[in-house]
């Protein structure tokens, strides 16, 4: 596929079934992760693969992560958290590791892992492999980020499902640039030039 027709087309698949993408897929999708910009070269990221019975356990813990914020959560809504994990054969979760730095605040270092999360989505468009960043109140819960062993200096961001493309493909919504783009004006330069 061609790179920029892939940026232009790629869209989020929700509905994942088996096959997961396999070995030589992932390699190729997690070295385009690690070309996203960044600054410093602190390499920021971290992914966590869940696959198989490991995607039991996380909604498990989903589940009781749930359960600590609403004690009086209804058996059906335990069940729906308890399988949030089985929507994909394949989750990698999207963990930053912030360090302490004089010229790269932790934003940036966000921004490069949420840049690392979207080259995996167009490297998974890419191969044909149906891929959905995914979030939500137990992804930013630190009940969670615990669980998944994640240490004081790091963040959980959210996963990326993925796995074999079904049922029929999103409808591209069609978005004209002219409504998201414009150009700068600096307002106290004009206000001068017209004596305003």
């Amino acid at each position: 596929m061609e790179l920029l027709q892939g940026l232009q087309q790629r869209v989020s698949t929700p509905r994942l079934t088996e096959p997961a993408p396999d070995a030589r897929q992932l390699e190729q999708i997690f070295q385009a992760a690690l070309r996203a910009p960044d600054h410093a070269r602190l390499r920021p990221w971290r992914f966590l693969t869940v696959a198989g019975e490991a995607r039991h356990a996380l909604g498990e813990v989903f589940a009781r992560v749930a359960l600590e914020d609403q004690p009086d959560l209804a058996p059906e809504a335990i069940a729906r958290f308890k399988a949030l994990p089985l929507r994909a054969p394949l989750l990698v979760a999207l963990v930053c590791k912030i360090t302490k730095h004089p010229k790269v605040p932790d934003i940036e270092q966000q921004l490069s892992v949420a840049a690392a999360a979207q080259n995996i989505l167009n490297a998974a468009y890419a191969l044909g492999v149906g891929a959905m960043w995914r979030t939500g109140s137990v992804s930013y819960h630190p009940a969670t980020a615990s669980a998944l062993g994640l240490a004081r200096h790091e963040q959980l961001l959210g996963f990326i499902y993925m796995g074999t493309p079904s049922g029929s493909a999103k409808k591209l919504e069609p978005l004209e640039t002219k409504d998201y783009v414009m150009a700068w004006q600096d307002q106290a330069s004009s206000q001068r030039v017209t004596g305003e």
